[in-house]
């Protein structure tokens, strides 16, 4: 079976908000997600999104159910992150993933410093489930691109690597990192 005969890859976006899950203000972490995913992603893949509150057991349910049953290879998350209180994304993470991959969050954090001095305070991560990449991104729109650009070439041959779905970039916007076959 060659890639273009795969069926279309699943890549979820989650948005974990207490006040955009109640409906308080709209949801602009999840929609900058989707827009940078149909910005860079050529292969075809369907997104299954979702916005949920603060709470660790259903943020951990939610990672577990996009890697187990809605099959998602990519899950980006966005909100959580920081040191406040209600923050508990990355221990949701920790405690689903088998492995941690901390170089996603440290060339975030990097490339954030030079934006805003308070990129230090963020504690984004990733982690893989099963055949899922899980990624940890702030909550604000614009730097959520900031942090894709710096990572995502990484994300295809990590999926490789992890049995996920095959994922291209269009090559004049980002392109992705594969060694070279010999």
């Amino acid at each position: 079976m060659s890639h273009d005969d795969k069926p279309a890859a699943r890549i979820g976006v989650l948005t974990i908000s207490d006040r955009a899950s109640r409906g308080e203000y709209p949801d602009r972490s999840g929609p900058a997600i989707s827009y940078y995913l149909e910005d860079v992603v050529k292969t075809p893949f369907e997104t299954d999104y979702r916005v949920i509150p603060d709470e660790q057991i259903g943020i951990e349910e939610a990672m577990i159910d996009m890697a187990d049953n809605s099959a998602c290879s990519l899950v980006l998350c966005t909100g959580g992150t920081g040191p406040a209180l209600r923050d508990v994304t990355p221990e949701a993470l920790e405690a689903v993933c088998a492995k941690m991959m901390p170089g996603f969050g440290e060339l975030m954090r990097t490339v954030s410093l030079d934006q805003v001095p308070t990129a230090i305070l963020s504690r984004q991560t990733a982690g893989i489930r099963g055949h899922t990449l899980f990624i940890l991104l702030p909550g604000k729109p614009s730097a959520i691109q900031v942090c894709l650009d710096a990572v995502f070439a990484a994300v295809p041959y990590c999926l490789d690597l992890i049995g996920g779905a095959y994922l291209e970039t269009f090559p004049k916007r980002l392109e992705a990192f594969r060694p070279k076959k010999k």
